[in-house]
């Protein structure tokens, strides 16, 4: 345990777990209630500017943001909700990735076929970047449009350089356009890597080989229009009480023709430097199938340029109506809940398909129409069992992280890979293990309430024993200032003013982790363990802390988000 040695903490220790296991029962849908899905009643509108409370704010930032502090409730609290995300949106972006790597001596030719560096600059921009809502959706974007560095082979090298530039491109483009996002990923080296079209042949009538397909499927089936014809509201197309496919495996191969000929730029360098990472790919001729390509009901013409072709096939893709619902349903379980009602669903599309001025695709108006939907800003009783989310354990550490200042005084960020379940989060920025992400947005957690009940639960997919014993022993040493995760510390003077005040400490901590969420009867076990815990000494008063913020990082409330 992480507390004082001098201090008596049994029963705190005891509490840790019940309330870990707890938790663990209450995501994995025991026979009591199933802890996610809707409200289908109508709900009321968002409250007046007036009326946001502390706890109505740090919900807004558990969905807007990667984690609430005293500062941004405030703030909130001021400025209402449209207001700051305006001001979000308008927030200057922060030194790159990539740049951050080439102040620290990455692009040296010894760290040429080292990943070294790349999970310390995407620590850091989620950690210590104050564009909070940019992170949090270029976080969503990541776990949709998927890129792992573990798959980014066969590409000279600077493995680091290639994930980092593929979180900055996402990063860059957020607010933008998604057919413009499409594109751009399309002809990026880290995903011409990650699902191997990086040079890709035409067919070869001799010897018979063929494109490669890997990208023609994933971009329709995960990235845009899914396998299944949606309406505006998410729900199936049928025909005949079948659901109706959106595409073929003719689709596939038609579509796979344009990603032929695609190769990296190497003009005026070689792979000695890491710059050709980040220039969009380039076309070799003799590659490339310049003959018609037919897919989606449509013709991709002869003898036009590769660039052109690339073009209009992403235009096909886009005016696909699925692309609507199928990309609105995902970022509201990125950001709100995991079984987001038709109606909410419909709405955002609507905003997706026509921003208000005619333009499809405006991520800026998609997020605030995911953000201030009277389905988000309302708050659901404690009592209901059909809202919210099972927050991923990313977010969980963020939210730590975020609250409490946690920062790496020498700028390094050393908090390494923590995809490991049994002693770390089960889960690490851009390290998914498949192109499905570490969980697929349709998952049903099986023999379970949740599915009895027809609900999805995405994030319970990296949920077992073994991940929950290993998420609450990672924060216990990650809120523990003297052994702490890597490099990293957080500031703990907020709650240390409060000195012997045992319940104004957990107060505290309950709103900036839990937006209040905690029941009446865990946050009274909660505060009568930690009251029992001696507080004269400093070092006591911190392991006090320290306890206080393992059990709400423990709690069931926290880890399932309304």
């Amino acid at each position: 345990m992480p507390y004082d040695e001098s201090v008596s903490h049994s029963r705190p220790a005891t509490l840790t777990a019940g309330l870990g296991l707890l938790g663990a029962l209450s995501a994995c849908g025991k026979e009591t209630t199933p802890p996610v899905g809707i409200e289908n009643k109508p709900l009321a509108a968002p409250p007046a500017l007036a009326s946001i409370s502390e706890q109505d704010a740090a919900r807004f930032l558990m969905q807007a943001s990667l984690g609430a502090t005293r500062d941004e409730i405030a703030r909130v609290q001021m400025m209402g909700y449209e207001a700051w995300l305006d001001a979000q949106f308008a927030q200057p972006a922060t030194a790159t990735r990539w740049d951050w790597l080439i102040s620290k001596g990455m692009d040296d030719p010894a760290f040429h076929n080292s990943q070294a560096g790349f999970d310390s600059c995407a620590w850091r921009k989620l950690i210590s970047s104050p564009d909070t809502l940019r992170q949090r959706i270029t976080l969503a974007l990541s776990e949709i449009i998927v890129v792992s560095i573990n798959g980014l082979v066969q590409g000279g090298g600077w493995r680091a350089f290639c994930a980092a530039y593929y979180l900055d491109l996402l990063e860059a483009n957020c607010f933008g356009n998604y057919r413009d996002l499409l594109y751009k990923v399309s002809r990026s080296v880290p995903m011409s890597l990650y699902l191997t079209y990086r040079g890709n042949s035409k067919a070869n009538l001799v010897t018979g080989a063929m494109p490669d397909e890997n990208y023609a499927r994933e971009i329709m089936q995960l990235f845009s229009i899914g396998l299944l014809k949606l309406n505006l509201d998410g729900s199936v197309v049928t025909s005949n009480g079948a659901p109706v496919e959106t595409y073929t495996n003719d689709d596939i191969t038609g579509l796979a023709r344009i990603f032929t000929g695609w190769d990296l730029d190497l003009s005026g360098s070689n792979t000695s430097t890491p710059d050709y990472h980040r220039r969009p790919l380039t076309q070799i001729a003799s590659r490339h199938e310049t003959g018609a390509s037919q897919f989606l009901g449509q013709t991709i013409p002869a003898g036009i340029s590769a660039e052109q072709a690339l073009s209009m096939s992403i235009d096909v893709i886009f005016a696909h109506p699925n692309v609507a619902p199928f990309i609105s349903r995902q970022l509201i379980q990125r950001l709100v809940t995991s079984n987001p009602s038709p109606a909410y669903i419909s709405r955002v599309a609507t905003v997706f398909n026509n921003n208000g001025a005619g333009v499809k695709g405006d991520l800026k108006a998609v997020v605030k129409a995911v953000l201030l939907d009277s389905e988000a800003r309302t708050t659901p009783s404690s009592a209901s069992t059909q809202t919210g989310k099972i927050r991923e354990p990313l977010l969980r550490f963020l939210a730590w992280a975020r609250a409490f200042k946690a920062n790496s005084a020498t700028d390094t960020w050393k908090l390494g890979d923590t995809t490991d379940a049994s002693t770390k989060l089960g889960q690490s920025p851009l390290r998914s293990p498949t192109v499905f992400n570490f969980f697929r947005p349709g998952y049903v957690p099986p023999n379970t309430s949740i599915a009895r009940a027809n609900l999805l639960a995405p994030e319970m997919q990296i949920v077992n024993e073994t991940s929950v014993v290993g998420y609450v022993n990672f924060m216990q040493s990650a809120v523990n200032g003297s052994k702490g995760v890597g490099d990293l510390a957080a500031d703990y003077n907020n709650l240390l003013a409060f000195g012997e005040n045992s319940n104004a400490v957990v107060d505290e901590i309950h709103l900036l982790l839990a937006a209040g969420q905690i029941s009446t009867d865990n946050l009274a076990l909660i505060k009568q363990a930690i009251s029992s815990m001696p507080a004269t000494t400093d070092r006591q008063k911190l392991s006090r802390i320290y306890a206080a913020l393992t059990l709400v990082l423990a709690s069931p409330e926290f880890i399932v988000f309304k």
